[in-house]
């Protein structure tokens, strides 16, 4: 197996039809043996009969785990990982779509860069506008800046290089297949982000690099659940705070990314 394809769905009755159908199109453009490995987290939209439409129709391809309630985003997508079968494994939002000219260059770079255990494209919404999704790690002061500026961020110039970067959101991500091997699971201590940061601290600290490839891209439709709207705070945006309190103190940060740069021989 080349691929395995790693999707959660939760409530993405928007999404998910467009995000399988763009993994099998690839399939079928690349002839890349893929298998597709979606976790169905007790949605309540329709997702689920959506789903089970696109097994009849797709075939064996589409493997779908249906759990009754919402597992958060680590232990859903570990029992996918402890599944996959693929050399390298791709991790994709839901509202995310592949296309064959994004999956080919980054398993091309993937072989070519065996110190890269991730490598990450450019992530671009549906309008075509940069989406900020490789950043430093983050730290109490770059979190109140994304919360406040992350549209005015977001204007600015993208990286134009492909190379090493802190971290990349788990929105599209391509793992090879050792480094998961040697790094483990997702952290389920974490039910919703950040385990994305998590996961590149702990890739850095198995000796591996996080990378992106800004030279091709992948369309993200965003859905940002975590994200307070207005004065309001939902219950993910609650889980998202703390398990960015558990990130900082499981790898020993916060206000500052000097030590834990030093600790990851990772210099900026």
């Amino acid at each position: 197996m080349n691929v395995s394809a790693v999707v959660l769905s939760f409530n993405s009755k928007r999404y998910i039809d467009k995000c399988v159908r763009s993994l099998v199109h690839c399939r079928d453009v690349t002839g890349l043996s893929l298998e597709i490995l979606v976790i169905e987290n007790g949605s309540v939209d329709g997702s689920v009969e959506i789903l089970k439409a696109l097994q009849q129709e797709v075939g064996a391809v589409l493997q779908v785990t249906y759990l009754p309630q919402n597992t958060g985003t680590t232990r859903s997508r570990n029992l996918a990982l402890k599944k996959a079968t693929g050399e390298a494994i791709l991790v994709l939002d839901s509202d995310a779509y592949m296309n064959p000219q994004a999956l080919v260059a980054l398993l091309n770079y993937l072989k070519a860069q065996p110190q890269a255990g991730l490598v990450a494209p450019k992530l671009i919404y549906p309008s075509g506008k940069f989406q900020l999704s490789v950043d430093m790690f983050p730290t109490v002061g770059r979190k109140l800046q994304r919360l406040v500026a992350l549209r005015e961020l977001e204007s600015r110039e993208p990286p134009a290089r492909p190379g090493p970067v802190d971290y990349a959101i788990s929105a599209c991500w391509l793992l090879s297949g050792q480094a998961v091997e040697r790094t483990g699971l997702l952290d389920e201590r974490i039910f919703y982000s950040p385990e994305d940061v998590d996961y590149c601290i702990r890739l850095w600290k198995a000796g591996y690099e996080v990378h992106y490839l800004p030279e091709v891209s992948v369309v993200h439709d965003a859905q940002e659940i975590s994200r307070p709207k207005g004065l309001s705070i939902n219950s993910f945006a609650l889980r998202h705070a703390k398990g960015l309190a558990y990130l900082f103190f499981k790898h020993r940060y916060g206000l500052s990314l000097r030590g834990l740069h030093r600790r990851l021989n990772r210099s900026l």
